[in-house]
């Protein structure tokens, strides 16, 4: 007997081991029929699995916070037992943009620090001519892609909601906004960063594993009574998830990864855009430029599947930071109780050593502690939080 879900995604390369775990028979061998469906707007996804039309769902990791706590929208508690990606966005910028920030240049190009002090000085200079602020995208407010491009900024006193304009875009629209000049920017997931360099309109800027070292960015999330009434089947997705994520880490098995997820009905694009994604080698600049991390997305090895709570405070941390809610105890316990490292495990049956703190690391600010929050938020001179 098989159990029929419908799980949604949006086309981007960090959605890899659940779309490997359907095409490669993965879930079906766990007694699993799914459905996968492509969403657009990580509202739709959001909005599906909420009511009940998706089972489960690729998600950005603050979407499950945010609607565990009420923020944004109705409260519907989540619960995410996998991390389908850690790290695997990238902050890309128009050719304009990209020669004006290497004119303020003072340091290593790569380093977060010395593009974000060059984007003050470009800041400051546009705002003395009377241009316009520059526009940069992002996928949601509650994303880590909001979270990272404020970070960065603010961490050279650029001041994301006065000094520039952040706008929300689905991911499989950035390239199309960039190309007519809506944006001058924009943070997004693999593999959209690549599909602006290739086309010659977008410069990768940085990784963003270069302004957090290990950062969670989407889940698998099923709603929590769900989770509750049904873990027989949480604990055989999990399992489906995990051999789909090593299948993908083997490098032998890299070529046939890409194939499949470039499929039209998966996401659609060149499967050698998706390989590099794979590898961490990407194509950074339109001359042919490449560049290479290890950390650049971890889809399962250094025990990138398993939820880590920790993460799920910094990102609390960062809702509080920038205004989105007030910090209280109970919202620090509800965001870490989202991450179900406890469900990965017993679905395994094993548990692996816990993460070191540090490695979850930072190129700005001390490092972060999840018990004291408030000391996190005080070391930072701009954001929207009030004491």
């Amino acid at each position: 007997m098989t159990t029929p879900l419908r799980i949604g995604f949006i086309p981007l390369v960090d959605a890899a081991a659940l779309i490997v775990a359907v095409d490669k028979g993965f879930a079906a061998a766990e007694g699993l029929e799914v459905e996968l469906v492509r969403e657009v707007s990580w509202s739709n996804v959001r909005d599906k699995l909420n009511i009940g039309l998706f089972d489960a769902a690729h998600l950005l990791a603050p979407v499950a916070i945010a609607s565990s706590l009420g923020l944004g929208h109705v409260k519907v508690p989540i619960a995410a037992p996998f991390n389908l990606g850690i790290n695997g966005n990238a902050i890309t910028v128009s050719p304009a943009l990209h020669a004006a920030l290497m004119e303020e240049i003072d340091g290593d190009r790569f380093d977060p620090m010395v593009t974000a002090r060059a984007l003050a000085k470009l800041v400051a200079k546009r705002r003395k001519a009377g241009a316009e602020p520059l526009t940069f995208g992002m996928t949601f407010p509650f994303s880590t892609h909001n979270y990272q491009l404020r970070f960065w900024m603010a961490a050279a006193g650029v001041d994301p909601d006065e000094d520039v304009r952040l706008v929300v875009l689905p991911p499989p629209y950035m390239v199309d906004s960039l190309a007519n000049g809506h944006v001058d920017a924009f943070c997004v997931g693999a593999p959209w960063n690549s599909v602006a360099v290739d086309l010659g309109i977008g410069h990768i800027l940085h990784f963003v594993s270069d302004i957090l070292v290990r950062a969670a960015e989407k889940v698998l999330a099923v709603r929590q009574v769900w989770a509750d009434k049904n873990p027989d089947v949480v604990a055989s997705l999990v399992r489906a998830a995990v051999k789909g994520a090593e299948f993908i880490e083997q490098p032998a098995n890299l070529t046939e990864a890409a194939q499949i997820l470039a499929r039209p009905e998966r996401i659609g694009v060149d499967a050698e855009v998706i390989q590099r994604t794979l590898t961490g080698r990407l194509k950074i600049s339109p001359d042919g430029t490449f560049r290479e991390s290890g950390r650049y997305l971890l889809v399962g090895r250094e025990e990138a599947g398993r939820p880590d709570p920790v993460q799920a405070a910094w990102l609390y941390a960062q809702m509080v930071r920038w205004g989105q809610t007030a910090l209280t105890s109970e919202g620090v316990k509800t965001a870490m109780s989202v991450f179900r490292p406890d469900l990965y495990d017993a679905a395994l049956g094993r548990r692996p050593p816990e993460q070191d703190p540090a490695a979850f690391g930072a190129f700005a600010g001390p490092v972060f502690d999840p018990d004291n929050i408030r000391g996190h938020l005080e070391a930072f001179e701009v954001g929207r939080w009030k004491a």
